[in-house]
């Protein structure tokens, strides 16, 4: 359907009435405060799942619900359709101990609302379920439209996005709601984390006895200090290694038969996760088991409808350090929303009211372009 995707863009700027925005703009603006103000720990969103379930069906939207994670389409939904996804988690972190405020108190002051999970994610959150909301009832679209509130973000957890995948349906393209200060974060890298363990043989230090695994690790380490795959990605340049844990030995005189280290490996988009295991298993003599190959890198083409509209609204391209949902699905995604990456995860965490307007909007402007 890529292809005809591309036939159906229409870059003219979109212009949103001030009493539809206002409307979505203040409704955004509750029920973030609501968010904000239940506790939402990776594992522990029951409350705010129920929050928005009840929020769609004040607004006449039937959800579906799997543990912690809502979803719903839009009204008229028509199977001959691609169906464009818009998803962002409502879960967030535990406040670090530099707050100087209640992290689950919705306070208003300076044109900043404050709050844990005010930016990272909840002010994409609400602008992407406002942007939904424009679009339900909506009878001359191009695409469908599937709006996902989901769990487990934080943790890359196993029951958030991931879960639901297999219950949606076929999906064309997905934006990603993720503070990013309403830029296009066109790729993003994946990870890895690889438990390495070398073998040696025990022996007592004294003698010329054993095979000391340090030694062997010692080699292992410094290929991954100093390799370089072939391939570079555009955006991000090569892949990067870094071993970030080590542990070896029990007592000084002996010499230990084993030594374990953990690599940090963050994955480009010019490798997918398998291969690069690969490569790393044909250098090292050490074994290699990867906590995971779900972390993927993401990417989508700087040609998509998608990508074209949001840069035809004065928008950047770039490519994101951090890892999202994005690396969960295997479609095209764009990583976009209102709030700044810089603040996630901080002490007193904000996000500016005039933020969660503007996303709206251009997350409205963007997808009337194509549609």
């Amino acid at each position: 359907m890529a292809g005809v995707c591309k036939n159906r863009i229409h870059l003219h700027i979109y212009t949103i009435s001030m009493a539809t925005t206002n409307t979505l703009y203040l409704n955004a603006l509750q029920l973030l405060k609501q968010l904000i103000s239940i506790q939402s720990f990776s594992k522990e969103e029951e409350g705010t799942a129920t929050a928005i379930q009840t929020f769609f069906s004040q607004h006449g939207v039937p959800t579906q619900r799997k543990l912690n994670n809502i979803w719903a389409y839009n009204k008229y939904f028509d199977e001959d359709k691609p169906t464009i996804l818009l998803n962002s988690h409502h879960d967030t972190v535990k406040p670090n101990s530099g707050y100087t405020r209640n992290p689950l108190d919705p306070a208003m002051e300076d044109h900043k609302l404050y709050g844990l999970g005010s930016n990272d994610a909840g002010g994409c959150l609400v602008s992407l379920i406002s942007t939904f909301l424009h679009f339900y009832e909506r009878l001359d679209l191009n695409y469908n439209f599937c709006i996902a509130a989901t769990a487990e973000e934080e943790i890359s957890g196993v029951n958030g996005l991931e879960l639901i995948i297999p219950d949606l349906d076929e999906l064309e393209f997905a934006i990603v709601g993720e503070p990013t200060l309403m830029q296009l974060a066109v790729a993003e890298r994946g990870l890895m984390v690889l438990d390495c363990t070398a073998h040696g043989k025990s022996g007592h230090a004294a003698r010329e006895e054993g095979d000391n695994a340090i030694y062997k690790a010692l080699a292992d380490i410094e290929w991954f200090r100093t390799y370089k795959f072939p391939l570079e990605s555009d955006l991000f340049g090569p892949i990067k290694m870094s071993v970030t844990v080590i542990n070896a030995g029990s007592q000084h005189n002996v010499v230990p038969a084993t030594c374990s280290f953990t690599v940090d490996v963050r994955v480009t988009d010019a490798y997918r996760n398998e291969e690069v295991l690969s490569i790393i298993r044909e250098h090292v003599s050490c074994e290699v088991v990867p906590r995971s190959v779900r972390l993927k890198p993401s990417s989508i083409d700087r040609n998509h409808p998608i990508v074209q509209a949001g840069l035809a609204l004065g928008r950047t391209t770039y490519g994101s350090p951090t890892t999202s949902d994005q690396a969960l699905l295997d479609i095209p995604s764009l990583k976009m929303g209102p709030g700044d990456s810089a603040r996630s995860h901080t002490a007193d965490e904000f996000i500016y009211v005039d933020e969660i307007k503007e996303g709206i909007e251009l997350y409205i402007q963007m997808l009337e372009s194509i549609n």
